[in-house]
């Protein structure tokens, strides 16, 4: 009988390594970038004859929108005249074919104007009529009835004539507000003081004050340039 021969065959051990498996295909490195800069320092020329030093000045100019050489816009303002009728009266009527001195006062019964702008003019009406003057008229942004007691209260005749300018139709149209808002008396926006001497509508002499200022609009200011 024959003998059966058994063939052993013996398998490895498998042991888990540590190490890392390398890949069947190698990757390629990431591409590392540089970047380089330089800096060129930037030059700027400025014409010296552009540059100019700043100025700073506190004078401010006083100005209008009337101006010598204008013709006067044509308001209407109104008075009482001397039978108590309120009446009114256009710049153009006032001004046409005549010389007329028109001077203008921020308020009535105001110490300024009460003590001294207008009965300067009054005082001065004779001397101004004999040079020529037709008419004299004073303007305040004050309704009819102010004006006229204010007229009462100095004693006033035809000197010269009170125009109320109650709702700053012409203090507007010449450009010659003055807010007083500020002030606690509470005049509110009035008329900057000024006189001028206008020859059939047409301004030939401008005194204008800076505000309520009292310094070129009198009437010996206006005697001066006739």
């Amino acid at each position: 009988m024959a003998a059966t021969t058994a063939a052993i065959f013996t398998l490895p051990k498998l042991h888990k390594s540590s190490a890392t498996p390398k890949p069947l295909f190698p990757l390629s490195p990431k591409p590392t970038l540089s970047f380089s800069f330089s800096l060129v320092p930037l030059k700027v020329q400025l014409s010296q004859r552009n540059v100019q030093p700043l100025k700073c000045t506190t004078t401010s100019r006083i100005s209008a929108t009337i101006s010598v050489g204008d013709k006067l816009p044509n308001s209407t303002l109104s008075y009482f005249d001397s039978s108590d009728e309120l009446k009114t009266l256009s710049i153009s009527d006032l001004t046409k074919g005549k010389k007329v001195v028109l001077f203008a006062v921020p308020g009535a019964f105001t110490p300024t104007c009460s003590q001294k702008h207008l009965p300067g003019f009054v005082e001065k009406s004779k001397e101004l009529k004999s040079k020529g003057v037709d008419t004299i008229a004073c303007i305040s942004v004050n309704d009819a009835f102010v004006m006229k007691s204010w007229k009462e209260n100095l004693k006033i005749n035809d000197e010269v004539l009170l125009l109320s300018d109650g709702n700053l139709e012409f203090t507007k149209a010449i450009g010659c507000e003055l807010d007083l808002s500020d002030k606690p008396i509470g005049l509110g926006v009035r008329s900057r003081r000024y006189a001028m001497l206008v020859d059939d509508g047409v301004v030939k002499v401008l005194n204008l004050e800076e505000g309520g200022a009292f310094n070129v609009s009198s009437a010996e200011d206006i005697l001066k340039t006739l």
